[in-house]
């Protein structure tokens, strides 16, 4: 059973999972993973008849990606699918995707305005009726325990510097970019060291 699981979903995010689950991106067909990394959200998607596309900086990682569709989904992905790009300059027209994944991305903002940038063009790129799923730092239930630095960066109990939101941005953004939460905003915090928050938009218009 274990490695039965792990053929079918990797390492892949749990909470991405739990979207999984429920059933939640059963009719999605375009799937954009955007900071891919290795790829570790993507073998489901892979392997179930999605079409898949992925972008990252690092050009490493997105050759590890596409070995990886190589390897899982060798007909219906191609090797032009996966990009080297970052998320504020990517090369999809916009209302493209019925999926965005933007896993562990956000939080390395340089500033406020920079994680603009990234997030409106992930939304550029969603269709109308697309869900965008994110994973990202945030300072709630920590906000006495992280040292302001500049630009919205934090330094967190962990020793790590990260661009953080909290609630109050989170539902602002949903309601300027036009999206309605399709899950409530969920935090889990490791031993007040940093938290992760999962926010989950679906894009009205």
């Amino acid at each position: 059973m274990e490695n039965n699981l792990q053929q079918l979903y990797g390492n892949i995010d749990i909470y991405l999972f739990d979207q999984l689950l429920k059933g939640r991106f059963n009719y999605c067909q375009k799937v954009l993973d955007v900071g891919c990394g290795s790829g570790r959200n993507l073998p489901y998607f892979l392997q179930n008849g999605y079409q898949v596309y992925a972008i990252d900086p690092n050009s490493e990682a997105v050759d590890q990606v596409r070995s990886l569709a190589k390897t899982l989904a060798p007909v219906g992905n191609h090797t032009e699918n996966f990009i080297v790009a970052k998320a504020e300059d990517m090369p999809f027209d916009k209302n493209t995707f019925d999926l965005a994944i933007c896993s562990a991305v956000l939080h390395f903002a340089n500033d406020s305005n920079h994680f603009d940038a990234m997030l409106r063009s992930i939304w550029r790129v969603l269709k109308p009726g697309g869900f965008l799923f994110t994973r990202l730092a945030s300072d709630i239930g920590i906000e006495h325990l992280v040292t302001p630095l500049e630009n919205s960066r934090y330094a967190l109990p962990d020793g790590s510097e990260r661009f953080l939101v909290n609630e109050q941005i989170l539902l602002e953004y949903t309601d300027v970019l036009g999206g309605e939460l399709f899950e409530p905003i969920k935090t889990t915090n490791v031993q007040n060291l940093r938290c992760m928050t999962t926010w989950c938009v679906r894009k009205l218009i």
